[in-house]
């Protein structure tokens, strides 16, 4: 079997696709890359193999990718650092003769006139891997509605109010889990050289409907407030929130900065998070779960914010 190496596995994303693989039967061909070997002590139990590599030691990349075919490159955190740390990865991969490479990217990068922080990172990482010569594979994934709902959602009832630069810009918001059922679709299957996939929800919303949404569903008041980008800077200014990375590290345990935030919310408000395909259901089987499904499977823990 084609054995299959998957960075930064201890992450959120590198799990539930573990999961989702060593159900399918694959746990021997799972090699899992991550800075903190203990953490997935569970996973060498279940009949993975795990290795130490940091995409900020390229040095440790080399070992840890030897013997896979395929390569899962899961994106970093660290917005505005991320595209040394995976050419680490991709170097080592290429150099240890890893043949298919299979990037988390993200949508809407192609557009030079895109102004979110986080294209410049996966347009970058995309022509790195394009020259690598091995075989690739983009999953331009969209928004995460977890993002907004599991993680945002909370305060937005809370507060009562969801606050965006986004304005009446539309996106279609996708399950993590629908992003990472396609990815193992792409991993284990074939035909996917060369291919880009935009990973989306089935519909196009504003963030003002998403809202309404909540409201509908969890039965409590939420209004949207469309602020302007100088008053959304304003905002994470008062909450200690850096306008740039400070040496490369998280603030406040925090991964983003907030011209990452701030341009991103511009990106939707200018149209160029605007894809919806049926990539998902190509790949899966399935249609994507929709933003409506995600805040019903949440609406308890909603409520009780």
């Amino acid at each position: 079997m084609t054995r299959i190496v998957i960075t930064g596995a201890s992450g959120n994303y590198g799990r539930g696709l573990t999961d989702r693989l060593i159900a399918a039967g694959r746990a021997a061909d799972l090699i899992l890359i991550t800075r903190s070997p203990a953490k997935l002590a569970d996973r060498a139990a279940q009949g993975c193999t795990v290795r130490y590599g940091d995409f900020d030691k390229p040095e440790t990349l080399a070992e840890a990718v030897q013997g896979a075919e395929r390569m899962l490159l899961i994106s970093g955190t660290r917005v505005g650092a991320r595209v040394a740390q995976h050419k680490a990865a991709i170097d080592a991969a290429a150099a240890a003769g890893v043949r298919h490479i299979a990037y988390t990217s993200f949508i809407g990068i192609d557009d030079p006139a895109n102004p979110a922080e986080v294209r410049h990172d996966h347009i970058e990482t995309e022509v790195l891997i394009r020259a690598s010569g091995m075989a690739w594979t983009m999953l331009r994934d969209a928004h995460y509605a977890d993002a907004m709902i599991v993680m945002a959602g909370p305060q937005v009832m809370q507060s009562g109010q969801w606050v965006s630069n986004a304005g009446e810009g539309l996106e279609a918001m996708v399950w993590r889990d629908d992003c990472i059922a396609s990815a193992a679709a792409v991993l284990t299957g074939e035909g996917h050289e060369g291919q880009v996939y935009n990973i989306t929800g089935p519909e196009l919303q504003t963030f003002r409907e998403v809202a309404a949404l909540m409201a509908e569903i969890t039965g409590r008041p939420v209004e949207y407030v469309s602020t302007t980008d100088e008053e959304q800077y304003a905002m994470f200014d008062a909450l200690g929130i850096p306008r740039r990375p400070v040496d490369d590290q998280t603030v406040a345990g925090l991964p983003w900065n907030s011209d990452d935030m701030v341009t991103f919310g511009q990106a939707i408000r200018e149209g160029f998070l605007q894809v919806c395909t049926d990539d998902v259901e190509r790949l899966t089987g399935r249609k994507a779960r929709s933003v409506r499904e995600m805040i019903e499977a949440n609406a308890e823990m909603l409520r009780g914010a």
